[in-house]
Parts: structure tokens; C-alpha cells; sequence
């Protein structure tokens, strides 16, 4: 039986600037950056947002590691890996040509991808691409196109679920959590017949004519009760929320990432959590990606810098508004609010500002998280330093970014590979807590 050849994949410029180290996650297959690929990240380069890096650090990496052969003999990408090519086309074919008239950037990578089928007949030739139209017409002259798959969650089960139910738990456990004028009011997960959590755990257990908010430590190994209780005159509408807002202020948990739809107070609540510890942080530190306007990018806005930017923050200020309203009868916590504003304690920005700044003692929410990409999400979180506290918050059914979807997106990824890790908390609000209209709109339209 002849030995299975190696495929060789062809990638598309948005699978680099997704992932700059997109090359090597082919294993021991061979890849292909056409010329065409290498002009267009040229046009990135200067960008100081995560595309700029991506575009940089990868044509730094392709030129330490290349010579004349990589046109020709392929470079080694590695033990295991395969080979590295780049690939000029050195005509049209006709059945690009005849397919598609313009010479655009895409029709000469699929002209491309078309080129090195032809002269591969005897290898699976595959191209890669983010972009589901650019598969699309590749497919449509027999290419064989898939997106990139590499860093795609497989299940989102664990995301999306709810609070988690434990039903006929017997009634003297519950008891013992609610005891009063006692140090012994936790219970262990074996009284309730419960398998030991990895991590911090949320749950309510039900005895069928009672129930608790409870919550498994994973420093303990101890289950105790969780209580409502009002923070910066933020108080929790729902289970949800308190186990949401409980997680927050947990110094044990350095990690969190805060999924739900709009209106369930996600960013409010991080927001609220933040502004209740200040004193243990030395800056609270509130961003957001920019995501352009439909085809507009910043340039379209009118103004400086700061003004084109201010669209897109305001979101984050309106919840400052909101807990400065609640708070309205205490005129000192709104006045160190202010204060915290003007000296920089309380910073609310643009994520692409934040880029190399020293994540020391700091309490950072980043809201929309589901616009990022893993690469990005993994960036922040290695700039964590002692005393941090990372919040990544966001819905990832609604993600503006083309080239990301609930399955490849940076909170997708963050909350599967994190799960189980004893610094890492998970909550996903399903409850909308904005008005009526807005939570009927979220379930019906």
C-alpha cells in the first residue's frame, strides 16, 4: 500500500493576521504563503492594533527563518513539522481568469492555491482562509477550502449552561448552611452525594421544599452559602447575579470570564465588584476592542483621537453612570469615584491603549471580550503581574469581528481551555435584568 503524502495547505493573509503562528498548528503537513499574502500584511504593519503585531511578528519570524530555498525546496518548520513555502504565481490560469475578471488580492491567492493543485496532482491541496466568501469562489472552481480550525472550541455546552441544579439534597446539609450563631456552617461535597469540583463551583442545592445559593472552594474543599448583599449600590436581581458578583470580589479567584446577553448586567456588576476593592489595587483599569463601524474604520469619525475613540466607550461610561445613580445619597463614594477618574486610579480606554502597559496590581475588566481573538485573550493574561485580577466579559452569540465566530472567538477559547483551574471562575448570565422589553426582545427577536 503506497504511504499517504502530506497535504499542503494554502493560507489566506486573515488566517496570519488571526493567528501569527498559524504555520505551525498543520502538523506534519506542508504550507503555502503565496507572494500576494506578504503584500497585503505589508499594508498592516504600521497599525498599532492586534493585526499590526500579528503582521509584524510574523514576517520578523518568516525572516529568521528563511533563505532563497524557502521559494523553491521548502524550509523545515520543525521536528515533526512540515515544510514552509512561499509561492509567486507565475501565471493566471484560465480558469481564474475566466471565473473571476478582476486581478484582485483574493482571486491571485486562489490563483495561486489553483497553481500549486496543478502541480501537486498527486497531494490533497487545501486552501485556508478565514473569510467564508473567499472559500466560497474557491470551492466553486474545484479547489477544496476550509476555515481554519486549529483553535476552535468543539463544545460549548459548559459556556452557555446555566445555573447548575442539585435537586433532593437532604434537608439537615441545607440546614447546616443556614445555621446561625456557629463557626460550622459549611458542609463537604461528599455529605450531599456531590463528586469533589475541580474549582470554584456555583450551584443551588434543592431539598424540594427548600433551597441555597451555595459555592465549593477549592481552597477549602468546603461548601458554603452564598447572600445577596448590595455593592456600590449595585444590589443582585437574581441568583445568577449574586453568584456572579460573589466570584468578583473572591480573592482567590484571579480569572474570570463573565459570559451572557445583553442586559443580564455583566459589565456592570465587574464594574461595581472593581470600584467595592480599589483599595486592594492600585488601578482599575476598564477597556474595550474597537470594532469598526460596518466598512468605516476610525478615520471615518470626525475629530482628534480621542473623540473618534469616544463612540465606542461610551457604554462603559454609561455604566459608571448607572452605580454613580445609586449611589446618589452617598456624596463621598461618588466623589472618590471622580477623584479616581481625574488621577487615572480609574481608567476606561480603548484595549489597543493598553498594549505593553504593566498589568501590576490591577483590577482589569475587559468588556466585549467575545471580539477578540485567542491570541489577544492570551496576550492580556500573560501580562497578568502580581496582585492582578483579569475580568473578561462578553456575549458570544453576538461577535462583530468577520473572522470570528462562537466557536474560534478569544472567550470561547479562554473559558474552555481554563475550566477546572483552581484561579479560574466561569459564570453565564441568562437572566435579563435591563427591563421586560428589552429581556422579551433578547428571547423573541
Amino acid at each position: 500500500m503506497a504511504e499517504k503524502k502530506p497535504k499542503i495547505f494554502v493560507l489566506d493573509t486573515n488566517v496570519i493576521l488571526h493567528n501569527c503562528r498559524a504555520i505551525y498548528a498543520f502538523q506534519e503537513n506542508d504550507i503555502v504563503i503565496p507572494i500576494t499574502v506578504l503584500e497585503e500584511l505589508d499594508k498592516f504593519k504600521k497599525n498599532e492594533d492586534e493585526l499590526g503585531w500579528n503582521s509584524r511578528q510574523f514576517v520578523r519570524d518568516l525572516d529568521a527563518m528563511s533563505d532563497e530555498k524557502i521559494f523553491l525546496e521548502g524550509v523545515s518548520l520543525g521536528k515533526g513539522l512540515g515544510k514552509l513555502y512561499i509561492k509567486n504565481h507565475a501565471h493566471y490560469p484560465e480558469v481564474v481568469k475566466n471565473a473571476f475578471v478582476e486581478q484582485i488580492p483574493d482571486h491571485k491567492i486562489i490563483a495561486t492555491a489553483y497553481i500549486v493543485k496543478e502541480e501537486n496532482p498527486d497531494r490533497m491541496v487545501i486552501m485556508v482562509s478565514k473569510d467564508i466568501n473567499l472559500r466560497m469562489k474557491a470551492k466553486s472552481i474545484g479547489l477544496t477550502s476550509q476555515d481554519f480550525e486549529s483553535d476552535k472550541i468543539r463544545d460549548l455546552g459548559h459556556i452557555e449552561e446555566g445555573i447548575r441544579i442539585i435537586d433532593n439534597v437532604d434537608s439537615s446539609a441545607v440546614n447546616k448552611l443556614y445555621a446561625k450563631n456557629t463557626k460550622d456552617t459549611s458542609i463537604k461535597p461528599e455529605e450531599i452525594g456531590m463528586p469533589k469540583p475541580q474549582s470554584h463551583d456555583y450551584f443551588v442545592l434543592n431539598t424540594g421544599s427548600t433551597s441555597v445559593m451555595a459555592y465549593y472552594s477549592p481552597k477549602t474543599q468546603e461548601i458554603t452559602r452564598v447572600n445577596k448583599f448590595k455593592v456600590m449600590g449595585i444590589e443582585p436581581r437574581n441568583s445568577e447575579q449574586a453568584f456572579a458578583m460573589h466570584a468578583l470580589l473572591n480573592e482567590d479567584v484571579k480569572l474570570m470570564a463573565l459570559t451572557g446577553t445583553a442586559g443580564t448586567g455583566k459589565t456592570l456588576l465587574a464594574l461595581a465588584a472593581a470600584l467595592e476593592q480599589s483599595e486592594n489595587y492600585d488601578q482599575i483599569l476598564l477597556a474595550r476592542p474597537i470594532v469598526a463601524l460596518g466598512n468605516k474604520d476610525l478615520g471615518y469619525l470626525p475629530g482628534s483621537e480621542k473623540d473618534k475613540v469616544k463612540p465606542y466607550m461610551l457604554p462603559l461610561f454609561d455604566n459608571l453612570q448607572v452605580i454613580k445613580q445609586n449611589l446618589r445619597s452617598n456624596g463621598a463614594k461618588i466623589d472618590k469615584i471622580d477623584g479616581m477618574l481625574k488621577d487615572g486610579s480609574l481608567e476606561i480606554s480603548p484595549l489597543a491603549y493598553i498594549r505593553g502597559r504593566s498589568l501590576s496590581h490591577v483590577f482589569f475588566i475587559i468588556d466585549e471580550a467575545q471580539n477578540l481573538t485567542p491570541h489577544e485573550v492570551k496576550t492580556i493574561i500573560t501580562r497578568a503581574g502580581e496582585g492582578t485580577k483579569i475580568i473578561f466579559t462578553g456575549d458570544i452569540q453576538q461577535i462583530d469581528s468577520p473572522y470570528l465566530d462562537t466557536f474560534s472567538n478569544g472567550l470561547s477559547h479562554l473559558t474552555s481551555k481554563m475550566k477546572g483551574q483552581s484561579v479560574f471562575a466561569h459564570m453565564n448570565l441568562i437572566k435579563g435584568e435591563r427591563s421586560e422589553l428589552s429581556d422579551l426582545a433578547s428571547k423573541l427577536l
